[in-house]
């Protein structure tokens, strides 16, 4: 009969405090005659015994090692590690995270702690204990539970070349790491990712993960949800994007199989929800007039071979939507576009497809940069305006700082199309907002159509 497991157990206290420079919490230094002596630990210890629960070990602890006092009501289970060290023994940790306490935290048994400092949580030091990185690794990308079993030989400092750390994602979480085959790809295009973190928006069809390289570097992984979407980000990558130079992402593998792409990170803040002062935002649009003018002129323009989308194809979209439309938007729609047929067709020139501030970022050297070119296809220009034009209802500055940026206004017939292709956007968003859960999309549909009727 195999012998039972009976696996200490220890508790770890994250002491958090947020500031402009981001989340930090306390580490202190092990000194002494103690395991890991000279590395950097949070505040843990274990159990008295059987008669003591991980909240009041974890309350005890603190107070012993920092001398602060924290209330019960203000502890916070954050992760729980099941650790096994390079000697072989094996213990479970569980993690807890504190933001209110009394007290000013301070060496209190210098005879095993020789230190104690404020960390950025992403900036922790070197050295420190592989178990509390893989600890502190998992909370702070919301795993809730993880496994960290080192291998005989692994340092007991964290190394990123030996990194241990697998997430289990709880029911309901996103994929934590991309499936195999994907991994594998990435690894061989850009070397070992030492940690993987979901980026993916709120809904189905999102696949998109930050990848950390053990020696650094940090790249995005993304698979398309169908050839389609691959085919076009991967011919943007590889024809007309290069020419934006710094002010979008590089390509540096693809898998046509996989639907996969690896790119690299860019600087900057998504404009997504972004709130700025007012001259901040006009010059934020005059940003983005540049970089759409820039994505305009990245190839040379072709003419139109048809005046716009057929009508039988809105007539489609229409019955998706119909019943959900307020009295009289349906023909609003069928005018706009019957108008819009009339015109001559526009020129065709590289568009992104999709320009809308959460594909736009904001960095401090006042750049504007763009992402994610699954959309993109050689259209009239203004098929980059409609997205834009919500983001400046009601603000005839952020138009006119967009027109300057862009460095010319918009025809007439350009204004006509826009219109038409507002309106057709406006109604494909209500329909895929509705089959997707996405009541963003549906919300600005309705908005876009009220201000065009208006």
């Amino acid at each position: 009969m195999r012998e039972r497991h009976t696996e200490p157990v220890d508790v770890h206290l994250i002491l958090r405090r947020d500031s402009v420079d981001g989340t930090r919490v306390l580490l202190s230094r092990r000194a002494g005659t103690v395991y890991a002596a000279g590395l950097w630990h949070l505040p843990s210890g274990h159990l008295d015994g059987p008669h003591e629960d991980v909240v009041g070990a974890v309350i005890r602890e603190a107070e012993e090692e920092t001398g602060v006092v924290v209330d019960p009501a203000d502890v916070r289970a954050a992760v729980t590690v099941h650790h096994r060290s390079p000697g072989g023994g094996a213990r479970v940790g569980f993690f807890f995270e504190a933001r209110l306490w009394r007290g000013t935290p301070r060496v209190m048994e210098p005879a095993v702690c020789d230190g104690m400092q404020w960390y950025r949580l992403d900036a922790l030091p070197t050295p420190m204990v592989a178990y509390c990185r893989a600890g502190l690794d998992a909370y702070r990308v919301g795993t809730r539970l993880a496994v960290h079993f080192q291998q005989p030989g692994d340092p007991i400092a964290y190394d990123p070349t030996a990194d241990r750390l697998r997430r289990v994602p709880a029911v309901g979480d996103a994929d934590p790491v991309p499936p195999t085959a994907v991994r594998e790809f990435t690894e061989r295009a850009v070397g070992r990712i030492a940690e993987w973190s979901d980026a993916s928006w709120a809904r189905a069809d999102s696949r998109v993960w930050r990848a950390h390289g053990a020696a650094g570097g940090l790249w995005f992984v993304k698979i398309h949800q169908d050839e389609r979407f691959h085919d076009r980000e991967t011919s943007a990558y590889r024809s007309w994007v290069p020419r934006l130079g710094g002010a979008a992402p590089r390509l540096m593998a693809a898998d046509a199989d996989l639907r996969a792409v690896v790119v690299t990170a860019v600087p900057g803040r998504s404009l997504h929800g972004a709130v700025h002062p007012p001259d901040v935002e006009r010059r934020i649009f005059r940003g983005i007039g540049a970089l759409a003018a820039s994505i305009h002129r990245s190839a040379p323009a072709r003419r139109a071979d048809g005046a716009c989308a057929g009508l039988e194809s809105l007539e489609r979209l229409l019955d998706g939507v119909r019943g959900h439309l307020l009295p009289g938007d349906e023909d609003f729609v069928r005018a706009a576009a019957r108008q819009a047929a009339r015109l001559p067709g526009l020129d065709l020139v590289p568009v992104h497809g999709d320009l809308q501030p959460r594909n736009l970022l904001w960095s401090d050297d006042a750049t504007v940069r763009v992402i994610d070119f699954e959309r993109s296809e050689h259209a009239p220009a203004v098929r980059d305006f409609v997205r834009l034009s919500d983001a400046w209802t009601g603000r005839p500055d952020l138009r006119a700082a967009f027109l300057t940026g862009y460095g010319r206004p918009l025809s007439r017939a350009e204004e006509e199309h826009l219109t038409a292709a507002s309106a057709r956007d406006a109604v494909s968003g209500i329909r895929y907002g509705r089959e997707h859960g996405d009541p963003e999309l549906v919300e600005r549909g309705r908005r876009t159509l009220a201000r065009l009727r208006a």
